[in-house]
């Protein structure tokens, strides 16, 4: 004699099947992940500098690390910089961003859902550069002068800053907002006074087109410009597994980075972007490759983003404050260090820029 199953029983196996359907699409890889990286970029295919990303990218760690789960790995480059990628960010257009401090900061400000979930690119120094023949000389001098700044990038409000530093404001220069390409073409034809930027103008300065008459280096840790490696916050929760693969490629990326022995063969790959070796040597001239290129979420980090919001909003350069409190996500970072026995590879700083309690630890910043 057969027994028919109760409606309770046959209901029971129904809500099985549907959590263990539910549990596969959400542990399904993606189709494709899209990295946005603020950057125009150069070379074939287009790469960056100045980021341990920029390793991964030119050596296809990531396609590698993704290869044979049916995921594809789509790079995509943004001459209009930060808030281009805060624009794709919004249209979902991208899943990762490589980006700034503060068009990371303006973009949560303004409603986007992301979690940062390590450094990549820290301490990055910004100059003043002068077409050749100026008679500049230094940040006084710069007042009721035609100035390029680009606005909205985590050089922007280093800039205010720096110009604070002498008495100055923004609205005592005649600020011209132009992208980092623009601003060097000004430069070269006298279109410009002078024009606040990175790394970028020591190529116009090896060429005899520019003069360099300040630079952040060496100077308070504050006056350094931060970027770091996030994620929409639905495609975190949706595809943690894809998250985890990222993020283990970036940390390796990292490791390599760090390595003196590496220097020259870095210097060499970032040149592919079309920034010559010359001008990587010149920005990292005296610094400790393990510390520009730690992916740590410390103390540093996460107070570097917050004083760059609460500057922002001083400033009304954002129009709502935004914190830091839960959205530094390190379970991702942590995960790769550990897995990668690479806990104790970086040394660990505190709010100031000084290293941690003097020790080396990877002191990932608390989920909050």
């Amino acid at each position: 004699m057969h027994l028919l199953p109760s409606a309770r029983l046959i209901s029971r196996l129904l809500l099985g099947v549907a959590l263990c359907a539910a549990s596969a699409v959400a542990s399904a890889a993606p189709d494709v992940i899209r990295i946005g990286v603020a950057t125009a970029g150069g070379g074939d295919p287009i790469t960056w500098g100045g980021s341990p990303g920029g390793v991964a990218r030119a050596n296809n760690w990531l396609e590698e690390a993704f290869k044979g789960t049916g995921t594809q790995v789509q790079w995509l480059f943004f001459k209009g910089a930060g808030p281009a990628v805060n624009e794709a960010l919004s249209n979902k257009q991208i899943d990762f961003a490589y980006q700034g401090d503060l068009p990371a900061v303006v973009g949560r400000s303004n409603g986007l859902k992301t979690r940062i979930l390590l450094g990549s690119g820290v301490r990055n120094n910004l100059y003043v550069s002068t077409p050749k023949d100026s008679t500049l000389n230094g940040l006084e001098d710069l007042k009721d002068r035609k100035v390029s700044i680009f606005r909205g990038t985590n050089g922007h409000l280093v800039a205010i800053n720096v110009l604070a530093s002498k008495n100055l404001t923004e609205r005592d220069i005649k600020g011209v907002n132009l992208d980092g390409g623009s601003a060097q073409a000004a430069l070269v034809s006298n279109g410009v006074d002078a024009a606040f930027g990175g790394y970028e103008y020591f190529k116009l300065r090896d060429q005899g087109l520019a003069r360099i008459i300040y630079s952040t280096k060496g100077q308070d840790p504050s006056f350094t410009r931060q970027a770091a490696l996030l994620v929409r916050e639905d495609f975190e929760k949706e595809n943690p597994d894809a998250v985890q693969r990222v993020v283990d490629v970036f940390v390796r990326a990292a490791q390599w980075s760090s390595e003196e022995q590496n220097r020259d063969a870095l210097f060499n790959i970032w040149a592919r972007s079309g920034t010559p070796y010359a001008s990587w040597q010149a920005e990292f001239d005296g610094d400790t490759l393990a510390v520009r290129n730690s992916p740590l979420l410390d103390e540093f980090l996460t107070a570097r983003y917050q004083a760059v919001a609460d500057d922002a909003l001083k400033l009304k350069l954002i129009r709502r404050p935004v914190s830091v409190d839960g959205w530094f996500e390190p379970r991702y970072l942590n995960a790769a260090l550990q897995k990668a026995n690479l806990t104790d590879r970086w040394t660990a700083f505190n709010a100031q820029g000084k290293p941690a309690a003097g020790e080396r630890q990877a002191a990932a910043a608390p989920a909050r």
